[in-house]
């Protein structure tokens, strides 16, 4: 743990207050929008605030065991880096460094398809904590191929993603001019040259790149293989992820699960794992927070698979609260994101330090000495 650091960026949202400043805007409007008016995204934090844990004292001294089993993995943590797409965008490198802090934490790094770098890179750095997140191919010999790629450099986990059957507008990304690759234009030369730090660093890593999607494209053009994914990845269906089920042998999780009905059709199709999730309120606009379904979902499977949690996550306390109301496991991908951009190199492990520090504190004032002991708390 970095004293000064917890000092000047005591929370996420300090974090996310720093990367605004040293990232272009139209970087800051990938990361931070979700679709529509926001409200989904708005939606998810309210929710979060409004689940209420009551303490319980004389509990004597308590250091509370953060440490959880999942698919067969002893994991030092209960939350882990969930997949960005793009990510290289919004800092180069971003991929690296992330993996390198779940390296060291033993906690899981999701490995987007549309990351900015490849399995055969990321793996080996994640030194076996990495979960790899399928956007799914409409050849099946391609995503084959993904998945042995996947396989071959240490990823354990796959997450299949259902919740983005069509691109979403993204209307605050559309008015930042956000495009793939960033437009050339005064406004943008300007944005990227007032950000001097984001600046230097693309200028040393390059301009992001979809590579692992590079040998399917035949292309190295970042615009071109953006017309080929949008041509070539389908939606899912049932059938869909039977057939992924039959070709990968390790742990596998549904993602994108707001329904009930889904999650119980997913432990039918043969998932490990269902992820609750509504893509961080970047899909669709009108839904409930990801929070809200996750209760009923849980209900729904009964035990008969581990659940999975992202979406409107800031803090050691939304991860407290999505495990008291029955997730198995947390992931955070903005929180992580806002890090990396306002530290870089430091940004990883500054953010666990920071989510392991809350959760600690939480955890002692509610009287909890394992995570076990926070479905116990839920008001």
């Amino acid at each position: 743990m970095n004293p000064e650091l917890m000092t000047r960026y005591p929370a996420i949202a300090d974090l996310a207050a720093r990367a605004r400043t040293r990232i272009p805007f139209f970087a800051w409007e990938y990361l931070d929008s979700g679709t529509g008016l926001d409200q989904g995204a708005q939606r998810n934090r309210d929710a979060m605030a409004n689940v209420m844990l009551t303490p319980q004292f004389m509990k004597g001294f308590i250091k509370p065991d953060l440490s959880t089993e999942l698919f067969g993995q002893r994991y030092n943590l209960p939350f882990g880096v969930a997949p960005v797409g793009l990510t290289g965008l919004m800092w180069p490198g971003a991929e690296k460094i992330l993996a390198r802090t779940a390296a060291k934490y033993r906690i899981p790094y999701g490995l987007s398809t549309v990351a900015t770098e490849t399995p055969e890179t990321i793996g080996p750095i994640a030194e076996g904590m990495g979960w790899f997140q399928l956007y799914p191919p409409k050849d099946p010999g391609i995503r084959r191929d993904i998945l042995s790629r996947a396989k071959e450099s240490g990823f354990t986990t796959l997450m299949v993603t259902a919740d983005t059957p069509a691109n979403s507008r993204r209307e605050r990304q559309r008015r930042a001019e956000v495009s793939v690759p960033p437009s050339q234009t005064f406004r943008t030369y300007f944005r990227a040259a007032i950000r001097p730090h984001w600046s230097i660093a693309t200028l040393s890593h390059g301009m992001p790149r979809f590579r692992t999607m590079e040998k399917y494209a035949n292309s190295t053009d970042i615009a071109q293989i953006g017309l080929y994914m949008t041509e070539n990845m389908g939606s899912l269906d049932w059938d869909y992820l039977e057939q992924v089920r039959a070709e990968w042998d390790g742990a596998l999780m549904l993602k994108g699960i707001m329904h009930p009905d889904d999650a119980r059709q997913a432990v039918k199709a043969g998932v490990d794992g269902v992820h609750v999730s509504n893509h961080g309120a970047r899909q669709f606009d009108g839904g409930p927070a990801a929070i809200e379904a996750l209760p009923a979902i849980v209900q729904a499977v009964g035990g008969d698979s581990r659940i999975v949690f992202d979406s409107g996550v800031r803090g050691g306390l939304d991860i407290i609260r999505a495990l008291a109301l029955g997730a198995d496991f947390v992931l955070l991908g903005r929180a992580f994101m806002y890090a990396v951009a306002a530290l870089a190199e430091r940004g990883g492990d500054h953010a666990v330090d920071l989510l392991v520090a809350d959760m600690e504190s939480n955890m002692v004032n509610l009287g909890c000495r394992n995570l076990a002991e926070l479905r116990e708390r839920l008001s």
